[in-house]
């Protein structure tokens, strides 16, 4: 049977961490003395007081947690951040419609980075805080937070670590789960920290250097300018944003064994190869066709192609220059095929994960020699490994759900008005966690121009694309609800 005073009694501590996080930002406001912060307050109030009855009325519930369990607190949990974290925009007047605001906060929390805004800069401070902010915790995951301050979540904490964190495995930094938590989310802070510095030495000013460092350890893309990163026309800054959102794009576990001297971990590790391989091939060609058929100057398309290639594969999403305006076309269909790939497992970044797409490929060149030699017993290795046929099963299903999910929101989007390629685009950018599509929705345009329905839509790709696909889907399921 479900627990669902443990699931409300989860749902109301996630609203009061929620209510901690707005309260920074109405303290951003106040230092800047402008006309959001009674919007900030007023939220603050309404999350603090909704989980604090939450807490009290189902504080005595049972703790242990079941599979069911974790995969509706993760589902719900995104879900009601989002409606509550909506509010500022809509109740102090910068987002007028609710659906825009809901739309721009679950693509905070789900680090997509998709925005309807159009004019950026005139967010007051505390709401870009708080926009910036909404990445920043969705990159590691409110639940892996949770876990790393809340006492009792340590009975079943694993499958709710499992259900939320991006991948095929979990790599385990602890024996205990609250552990690897605290271990990761220190790994994360630190990173943002140091970038902050960074660039903020670099000619950032502190406000923008601190939300571009939640935004990019988080691979989010919210920019605090219209024209995104574009609007810093700093070599140092692009070059130090591509080394972070590779960073980011990283399995945090990798990060945390070479920060702790555990390099042979970090160098045996097969998808860390495979990513980095790509990174580096898709920017010399795109660099390469840069600098020949667009006459850019060589270190500037260079720069250009790693940034955009980084970006979109990481799925940060921000932008230095429009790759829908790169001759020949091959150039921004590179970057089109890289928003499928995504980060690593483990990682912030979206998308299908790297080493699903690395399983897939050595199945497939594995298939090959089975054929030449039937009666051979061929398995997929990976680090070293044999790979058993349950987890070749699981990334075989989870592509294939992936595409048909891909085509079916295709089809969706196109009955609301967009041509092909707009609705193409906005799918992909949304369950892939990416931001700027392709066609209206791409790098140098935004989302404002929607349909409500589409809105709604491209929300719950985003969600179901942050948590997995199953973790969010397997609740519409008909065994899910059987006792």
């Amino acid at each position: 049977m479900i627990k669902y005073k443990l699931i409300l009694l989860i749902l109301g501590i996630v609203l009061l961490i929620e209510s901690f996080f707005i309260a920074i930002s109405a303290c951003v406001s106040l230092y800047y003395g402008e006309d959001d912060l009674q919007s900030l307050l007023i939220t603050v109030g309404i999350s603090a007081v909704s989980g604090g009855l939450l807490v009290l009325l189902f504080r005595q519930a049972d703790k242990e947690i079941g599979n069911r369990e974790s995969f509706l607190i993760v589902s719900f949990v995104w879900i009601l951040l989002s409606f509550v974290g909506a509010i500022p925009f809509y109740i102090s007047d910068y987002v007028p419609s609710y659906t825009d605001a809901y739309f721009e906060t679950i693509s905070g929390f789900t680090t997509t980075g998709s925005s309807i805004l159009n004019n950026i800069e005139e967010l007051p401070h505390g709401l870009l805080f708080w926009r910036s902010t909404t990445q920043w915790l969705g990159g590691m995951g409110i639940i892996v937070l949770s876990m790393a301050i809340i006492p009792f979540i340590k009975i079943g904490g694993l499958q709710l670590f499992n259900a939320e964190a991006p991948g095929i495995s979990t790599d385990k930094l602890h024996p205990r789960i609250k552990q690897t938590a605290i271990r990761l989310y220190l790994v994360y802070i630190g990173l943002t920290i140091l970038q902050t510095v960074l660039l903020s030495v670099c000619g950032m000013s502190v406000f923008d250097a601190i939300n571009h460092a939640f935004t990019t350890m988080a691979t989010g893309g919210f920019s605090t300018k219209q024209a995104s990163v574009a609007a810093w026309d700093s070599p140092a800054i692009h070059y130090i944003i591509i080394v972070f959102m590779i960073i980011a794009g990283t399995n945090f576990s990798l990060i945390y064994f070479a920060i702790t001297g555990q390099f042979k971990k970090v160098f045996k590790n097969s998808e860390l190869k495979f990513y980095l391989l790509v990174i580096l091939i898709s920017s010399l060609v795109v660099g390469a066709g840069l600098w020949y058929f667009m006459g850019l100057p060589m270190e500037k398309a260079f720069r250009d192609a790693s940034f955009q290639v980084v970006t979109i594969m990481t799925t940060t999403g921000y932008a230095t220059s429009d790759y829908m305006k790169w001759v020949p076309t091959g150039l921004w269909v590179i970057i089109v095929l890289l928003m499928f790939p995504g980060g690593s497992s483990g990682s912030t970044g979206g998308g299908i994960k790297m080493v699903r797409i690395h399983i897939l490929v050595r199945n497939i060149f594995m298939e090959f020699k089975r054929l030449i030699n039937p009666h051979a017993v061929l398995p997929v290795r990976y680090n070293g490994k044999a790979i058993t046929q349950n987890v070749i099963n699981n990334v075989l299903a989870f592509v294939a759900l992936y595409i048909l999910i891909v085509a079916l929101g295709t089809l969706m989007m196109s009955f609301t008005g967009l041509d092909l390629d707009s609705s193409f685009g906005a799918v992909v950018t949304s369950i892939g966690n990416i931001g700027p599509g392709i066609g209206t929705v791409g790098p140098a345009s935004t989302f404002a121009e929607v349909s409500v329905f589409g809105k709604w839509l491209l929300g719950f790709l985003m969600l179901i694309g942050r948590l997995e696909l199953f973790t969010v889907l397997i609740i519409f399921t008909r065994a899910f609800w059987r006792k």
